[in-house]
């Protein structure tokens, strides 16, 4: 199926991770080496949470994982990485978003969710300018709630669930192309908050017929985190 998806770059005035459920930002890291374990949590772990404090007034930030994706299938079998996912999805529900803040926080669970909370990610090239297998966005603003189908996901260890997307005509898909290394797209799986801000935001890799014969593969890296806003 053809979906149009807009240029983020050209829209005025930009994106609002609150309204719109994304939002583009220049952030340049320390980081030598992406694939290097340690060094991501020690060095863009640290980088990250005070981006994400500066950027939404979190007083706390709980980072909790990151995912390497590759756009070649014999490259990321060979290095053990994820390849993109083309589907349109988003990482939390209703449900499952609470149920992972009480796997990871144990008896802090309860304090923390007390207040309001989200899960953003932040998603980097590590290579770029990113052609091939880049990530789309839906605007928050745009969905319908039964847009949202409740999705098992089955680890060796839990279950999670995520919603898988519908398609609606009504979306409204952006992508800001030629992503580089020095730039991140936060994007918002959860929100505790019921006033009217974003909550969840789909999102997929998808294939640009105008990517360029011998584009090389997308690199990229995802960061999870729960925010908690003491609110």
């Amino acid at each position: 199926m053809r979906v149009a998806i807009r240029n983020g770059r050209h829209a005025a005035g930009g994106f609002d991770l609150d309204r719109d459920g994304f939002a583009l930002r220049e952030a340049p890291s320390a980081v030598r080496n992406f694939y290097d374990e340690a060094e991501v949590e020690d060095v863009y772990y640290r980088e990250l949470e005070a981006l994400l404090k500066r950027e939404t007034g979190a007083r706390r930030v709980l980072i909790f994982d990151h995912t390497i994706r590759i756009d070649d299938g014999a490259r990321s079998r060979e290095l053990g990485k994820r390849e993109p996912v083309r589907r349109a999805h988003v990482d939390y529900t209703e449900k499952s978003g609470p149920e992972r803040v009480r796997q990871l926080a144990g008896a802090e669970a309860d304090d923390l969710l007390s207040g309001r909370f989200a899960e953003v990610n932040v998603w980097r090239p590590i290579t770029g300018p990113v052609n091939r297998a880049p990530l789309a966005v839906a605007e928050a603003g745009s969905l319908a709630p039964d847009d949202l189908i409740p999705t098992d996901l089955v680890y060796d260890d839990r279950v999670g669930e995520i919603y898988e997307t519908a398609h609606n005509p009504a979306h409204r898909w952006v992508w800001f192309p030629d992503m580089s290394v020095d730039e991140v797209l936060f994007l918002k799986s959860y929100d505790s908050a019921t006033d009217g801000r974003s909550r969840f935001t789909p999102h997929t890799a998808f294939d640009d017929p105008a990517t360029p014969a011998g584009a090389p593969a997308r690199e990229s890296i995802e960061v999870r985190a729960f925010l908690f806003f003491g609110d």
